[in-house]
């Protein structure tokens, strides 16, 4: 009888405890610890109540991680290409949130804010830096190695152009390259002259994207158009170009100098090819058609005030908003020959980041050959994948019609922007700046220059 009552309260038990599965728990699991802690896990929500009496809730609405990335455009029409990109991957980044922040103009001001956010743990996760900078934020340890995350996502090195990336695996302990990863180029870029078409039809002088066509186009025809258009009067100027290192730094390459010795350990600015174009450069701001040094010069093209214009390619974003007739043609050849910059920057991950593994996808993410072909199209600058279809598929983002300018500017010699691996590069370039800025302007001789430049710069060396 005993056991019959048994059965019957387990038969019991078990139908109640089927019974009790339909209610609105949604398969929720209780357990209760020996301290009196409950803790209830649910699909979607775990729920947590200690001896304290105290609830903690985590939803997977929760999991969401947010993450602030920036750029420097050089524009308000190239920041709008990025916020665009931002608004798309943030629909297709799984689990991610993107905040995107502009950053200052095309000076050094930026990187000093990034460095002192930096400091303050206050700098988004994922910043651009130009590729300038790579060495100095990367030995300061403020910029993570992404090289263990790369290798277990299947990243390949090759598959961007080899002079960016010579300086992005760069191991500074070790003097070698391919052993780290401090981040992936965002696209490249190459100088071209922005042309006011209409101005130089004006002025009848040659067209330069003619001369560039017949071979003859140089640093002597270059200065017969510029003064032809700056001899309209009326306030039209024939040249301008902005003072950082990069428009003067054509000059020196171009007659065959440059910031550096060979191996990039010493300063270069006194060598023949570098006075030479200091010359040359010191000749054209002393003739007058040209925008005063220092002073913005894309203001003025855009004004439909100057004939050429010194940029790169992201300046076009901001040109195709002019109502006259517009192109681009290639640098002139200096006595060296051609010569260039092979610009590029990168997207890096803040070493203080509390999401270093989404971080590294949205470097992914913003480096995929579609989001860089968005970048093309809109017309900020050139895909940074080494590939023929990328760089054929550039040429048919118009305007301007002649973009093969710009793809003759990464081909014809350029110079690749690179840190300074064995100095400070933001020390060397301060100094630099001013004494070119001074001989520039006729403050400082060319003699004095070549005599004192290299004992100037030389405590942004390592010893």
């Amino acid at each position: 009888m005993r056991k019959r009552w048994f059965l019957l309260l387990v038969v019991f038990a078990m139908v109640m405890a089927a019974c009790g599965g339909d209610d609105d728990t949604g398969g929720e699991t209780t357990t209760t610890a020996a301290g009196g802690e409950t803790t209830t896990t649910a699909a979607a929500e775990t729920t947590t109540t200690a001896a304290s009496g105290e609830t903690t809730t985590t939803a997977e609405a929760m999991d969401e991680v947010t993450l602030r990335w920036r750029t420097r455009p050089d524009n308000d029409e190239e920041a709008g290409v990025y916020q665009a990109i931002s608004d798309t991957l943030t629909g297709q980044l799984e689990g991610i949130t993107l905040a995107y922040e502009p950053g200052g103009q095309e000076t050094a001001g930026y990187q000093q804010n990034l460095l002192t956010e930096l400091a303050a743990g206050t700098a988004p996760d994922v910043f651009w830096l130009p590729g300038t900078d790579i060495a100095d934020f990367a030995t300061r340890g403020v910029i993570l190695d992404l090289r263990s995350l790369a290798d277990a996502s299947g990243h390949n090195d090759a598959d961007f152009y080899p002079g960016p990336m010579f300086h992005l695996t760069f191991n500074p302990e070790t003097g070698n390259t391919g052993e780290t990863l401090w981040g992936l180029p965002r696209d490249v870029s190459a100088f071209g002259l922005y042309l006011n078409l209409d101005l130089i039809a004006e002025a009848g002088v040659d067209d330069p994207r003619e001369l560039a066509a017949a071979g003859n186009w140089n640093w002597d025809t270059f200065r017969e158009v510029a003064d032809g258009i700056g001899a309209l009067g009326g306030g039209i100027v024939g040249y301008g170009q902005s003072s950082w290192w990069g428009p003067y730094g054509y000059w020196l390459n171009a007659a065959g100098g440059g910031f550096f010795n060979e191996d990039r350990t010493a300063c270069g600015l006194d060598s023949d090819g570098s006075i030479a174009g200091m010359t040359a450069l010191q000749e054209l701001y002393a003739g007058g058609s040209v925008v005063p040094w220092g002073e913005d010069a894309e203001a003025p093209f855009r004004a439909g005030t100057l004939g050429m214009f010194q940029n790169g390619r992201w300046a076009t974003p901001g040109i195709r908003t002019v109502d006259f007739n517009w192109d681009v043609v290639k640098l002139p050849e200096g006595p060296a020959g051609p010569s260039n910059w092979l610009f590029w920057g990168a997207y890096v991950v803040n070493a203080s980041s509390e999401h270093p593994e989404e971080a590294w996808q949205l470097v992914q993410a913003l480096t995929t050959a579609e989001v860089q072909a968005q970048v093309a199209e809109l017309g900020a600058n050139i895909p940074s994948r080494v590939s023929q279809e990328a760089l054929d598929a550039f040429l048919t983002f118009t305007p301007p019609d002649n973009n093969q300018a710009f793809l003759d500017g990464l081909a014809e010699n350029p110079a690749t922007e690179g840190p300074l691996w064995a100095g400070s590069w933001p020390e060397y370039v301060s100094v630099m700046d001013a004494e070119i800025g001074n001989v520039v302007t006729g403050a400082t001789s060319i003699d004095d220059f070549a005599a004192n430049i290299c004992s100037l710069t030389a405590p942004a060396f390592s010893s």
